[in-house]
């Protein structure tokens, strides 16, 4: 089959990746179309789920499941496919494969195999919940999806904390509501934008303080969200070079006497056990070191 790329029997096929509507069907693009007819196969998250796209475009490709879970055994496979010559359409559930979905991995194996790999751009949940946000910052980080567990998502927002852009992540509807609990902690009560169901017929956007959005979007288990978070006031202030009062730095940030021994057992190179004992010293002080600069910023 001749694509784009002209691949044929004496060379490698092409890997397209293509961009899928994240909702209105009607968001995708003449070229996408295209593409998804004359590709030899689609490698997609869900079968059951690209088979209604392209039941809806009257496309008969055939499908092979892609998903995070056997993502490097299946991008074996695929490879294979390519370099006997086949095209293969590399799409995810919605929007663009390879930004918080899989495809990474099959795309730098078809990289270092010499294979071509073409960007079918369209739409992308993270351009589109830019776009309207109004925020006048020419750059920002999109942080993906915060980690699951509680622990590991505090972790998570203390390592952006003392970013000076705003902050773009994805979440599902199962913790939207812890997300926003755990930001508002770590981050402050800042200003931010959430957007459910993007395209769709129930989209929503909502605005306001990260406590108040924690409040609105209590219980909420239906929807996938775009959260974009207002940059924080920059805490310019140094973390001094003496442990105790390094410690006392950190409780002055509201972090807790693990957390703080936890990090700085990281940082340090210390054993946590040392650090503790000097810990309970400071924690056990009846005045906490005044802090005027955003609550939780990590060093």
């Amino acid at each position: 089959m001749t694509t784009e790329a002209g691949a044929g029997a004496d060379r490698p096929g092409s890997l397209y990746v293509v961009a899928t509507p994240i909702g209105n069907l009607e968001d995708i693009t003449l070229r996408a179309i295209r593409i998804l007819k004359e590709a030899d196969l689609v490698a997609c998250e869900d079968t059951r789920h690209t088979r209604k796209l392209l039941s809806h475009l009257g496309i008969r490709t055939p499908l092979v499941s892609y998903f995070r879970e056997r993502e490097r055994n299946r991008a074996a496979d695929l490879l294979g496919r390519l370099e006997r010559g086949e095209t293969v359409a590399l799409v995810s559930d919605a929007g663009t494969p390879s930004i918080s979905d899989p495809g990474a991995i099959l795309i730098q194996q078809a990289r270092s195999a010499g294979i071509p790999v073409v960007p079918i751009p369209g739409p992308s949940a993270l351009t589109t919940a830019l776009s309207v946000s109004g925020i006048r910052e020419t750059h920002f980080y999109f942080a993906g999806f915060p980690p699951v567990k509680k622990k590991a998502r505090i972790s998570f927002f203390r390592s952006l904390a003392r970013l000076s852009c705003p902050i773009v992540l994805y979440e599902s509807p199962r913790r939207i509501g812890s997300c926003l609990r755990d930001a508002h902690q770590v981050l402050g009560d800042r200003q931010a934008m959430l957007f459910r169901e993007l395209t769709k017929v129930h989209e929503e956007v909502r605005h306001g303080s990260l406590a108040r959005l924690a409040r609105e979007w209590e219980g909420v288990n239906r929807g996938e969200f775009v959260l974009v978070i207002d940059k924080g006031p920059v805490d310019e202030e140094q973390p001094p070079a003496e442990l105790d009062d390094l410690l006392r730095w950190y409780r002055a940030r509201h972090y807790s006497l693990r957390d703080a021994v936890e990090e700085l057992a990281r940082e340090l190179g210390q054993s946590r056990s040392s650090l503790y004992r000097r810990a309970l010293n400071i924690w056990s002080e009846t005045e906490v070191p005044p802090h005027h600069s955003p609550p939780k910023t990590a060093p």
